[in-house]
């Protein structure tokens, strides 16, 4: 089998922060193809939620959107939208809010509402939907997105949804309940939160990557860990089911899975 490319490695590295039980709140796009991984590999007990209504959702392809009738389909069960937010979301019970992100600083927090200024933005994005909520209520926030200038940015265009706002203690201050951030996975390393500025500081590195290179393409002063861990290759069966999932995605829906959105 061929060597798994810097996509697959972010993907895997992903899926592996997901714990076999845990109630997950899952994005479409990469987020929902990491957290399906997980349920196909390592975590087969995994509750995978999404903002339509399915709980316990077992897709057998990757979801182009929330309304995909293949997530209802395989579900546990099917609530209301509001339920979902104000009984699972707001009442505590999501374990993880897995989200992507079209920029994000250097306290995690995402834009993916418009780049350029509001009123008259180079491009508009997809917009808040349930980001916000998740970033603020989730017990634990997991981030993923493709390492660049673009992305990894001194100052958001537009702040959607709040990481650790201007370090600190600031999440504690507003009174949001979760824990806010607790991973970015990037095709290139893996941030987590300094405990006590909550700056995102880099702990491990995809193998091959330098820390010149992270330096490079991140948009403020990269912070290293004193020891950088290097992230375990993917094993063969993560790569293998990996990649029949997002063949299996493609020719149903005839799109790239992790360009689904």
């Amino acid at each position: 089998m061929t060597k798994a490319t810097t996509s697959e490695m972010m993907t895997i590295a992903s899926s592996r922060r997901l714990k076999d039980g845990d109630v997950c709140f899952v994005g479409i796009g990469l987020p929902s193809t990491a957290a399906n991984l997980a349920r196909l590999t390592h975590a087969p007990n995994i509750v995978l939620i999404y903002e339509s209504g399915p709980i316990g959702a077992k897709p057998h392809v990757l979801p182009l959107s929330i309304g995909d009738g293949d997530l209802a389909e395989t579900a546990d069960t099917v609530v209301s939208t509001p339920e979902i937010f104000r009984y699972w979301l707001q009442g505590g019970r999501i374990d993880v809010g897995f989200l992507g992100a079209a920029q994000i600083d250097r306290f995690a927090n995402i834009n993916t509402t418009v780049i350029g200024s509001y009123g008259k933005p180079k491009t508009r994005l997809p917009g808040a939907g349930g980001a916000p909520e998740i970033a603020s209520s989730a017990k634990r926030v997991l981030i993923i997105l493709r390492h660049s200038l673009r992305a990894f940015v001194s100052k958001l265009d537009f702040v959607t949804s709040m990481g650790f706002g201007e370090g600190g203690d600031h999440r504690a201050r507003l009174g949001l309940p979760g824990a806010g951030p607790q991973a970015i996975v990037t095709d290139l390393c893996i941030f987590e939160p300094d405990p006590e500025s909550r700056e995102l500081v880099v702990t491990s590195l995809h193998q091959g990557v330098t820390r010149e290179k992270v330096a490079a393409t991140t948009g403020w002063p990269v912070r290293f860990a004193q020891t950088v861990e290097t992230i375990e290759a993917a094993s063969e069966n993560e790569l293998a089911v990996l990649r029949d999932l997002e063949q299996r995605t493609m020719l149903a829906h005839g799109v790239a899975a992790g360009d689904a959105s």
